[in-house]
């Protein structure tokens, strides 16, 4: 094995997914930069192993063991590195940690990340989920890339256009981009920045706080505030943030159901489609504060499900099984899970 790889075998998992799943890895490496994925690439024996790249763990639900390598990201890293076309530009490391990397560029004067503060997880996970929140998604704010190609050992800088962004989805959750593993992510900044409160409850909690013209750290710690309310600490109860994305269906059957449900929360699209509240719907079936053994559905938002304490990946998926069917039962909508099971 190369000398720069240092390999731990039986490595438990329940600290490195927000959810605190029991799970174990096989094998497990931590990894800083490209040196130590081209050394794996070049191990014949490591190169053939199933691999499972991971950043802070909060978008995964373990419902087993992992047979394999996991590879660990870690780099640490953060810096402005320049200015284009009236754009900010700063780098980070895959493995810093995305709310603290949030707080380092609005310490720095700068806005444009404040509406994503609180998300859980690392910068590299952000491109790869288009992580959004409150109006705001990664595309809106990315520059570039970094990536270390497990298939041809090249280094590659994708543009936004290359990462392919929709709705919760990239390039990177399909398999021409599986091989690809993120090592920094630059973001572009606007200098001339304007707050975006498009959502309600945002512009409330601006207008509540007597905040008519709010700086981009007022915007955060408003949207930290939210977040804190509305959502369980991972830290202290085991979640992976909302579930289930919402669900995006055709104008015609947003009408037939609004016929039958008047009250149906759903926003307007540009392609004339309608997306739809996955937690209205899901609180509409009655799962909100509910359990099925030590999983259950958090009572302040139906959006997330929680371990209750020991509770197994097989529970929560038979509990968002359950969920799903009951959604689908009544509005005809299936509901499809944001992290990946593993």
């Amino acid at each position: 094995m190369h000398p720069e790889l240092t390999l731990v075998h039986d490595q438990p998992l329940v600290s490195l997914n927000t959810f605190r799943i029991p799970a174990r890895a096989r094998h497990y490496l931590r990894i800083a930069g490209a040196g130590e994925l081209a050394a794996v690439r070049a191990d014949p024996q490591l190169s053939r192993l199933p691999r499972l790249v991971l950043g802070g763990g909060s978008n995964l639900l373990f419902t087993r063991d992992f047979d394999g390598l996991v590879l660990h990201m870690a780099g640490q890293g953060r810096e402005i590195v320049g200015e284009q076309d009236g754009k900010v530009l700063v780098r980070a490391q895959a493995g810093e940690n995305w709310h603290g990397f949030v707080r380092y560029t609005l310490e720095q004067g700068l806005g444009g990340l404040e509406n994503l503060s609180l998300i859980p997880g690392t910068v590299g996970a952000a491109p790869i989920q288009n992580v959004g929140a409150y109006g705001t998604e990664t595309k809106d704010v990315f520059h570039s890339l970094t990536a270390y190609d497990m298939a041809s050992g090249e280094l590659r800088t994708l543009d936004g256009a290359a990462c392919r962004f929709a709705y919760r989805d990239s390039i990177f959750k399909h398999p021409e981009g599986r091989e690809l593993v993120v090592l920094d992510v630059t973001f572009a900044l606007p200098a001339a920045w304007q707050p975006n409160l498009r959502y309600a409850e945002l512009a409330q909690a601006a207008r509540d706080a007597g905040l008519a013209h709010p700086s981009p750290r007022e915007v955060g710690g408003l949207v930290e505030a939210i977040r804190r309310r509305k959502l369980p600490d991972p830290a202290e109860i085991g979640n992976a943030g909302s579930f289930f994305k919402n669900p995006v269906v055709t104008g015609e059957h947003c009408a037939r159901l609004l016929a039958q449900f008047p009250n149906l929360v759903h926003h307007a699209q540009p392609d004339g489609s309608e997306k739809l509240a996955a937690g209205w719907l899901i609180d509409q079936c009655g799962w909100k504060g509910r359990s099925m053994g030590a999983a259950g559905v958090y009572p302040k938002q139906a959006l997330v499900l929680v371990n209750l304490g020991g509770a197994s990946g097989a529970e929560v998926a038979r509990l968002a099984a359950a969920i799903q069917a009951d959604v689908q039962a009544r509005y005809g909508v299936l509901l499809e899970p944001e992290p990946v099971f593993i």
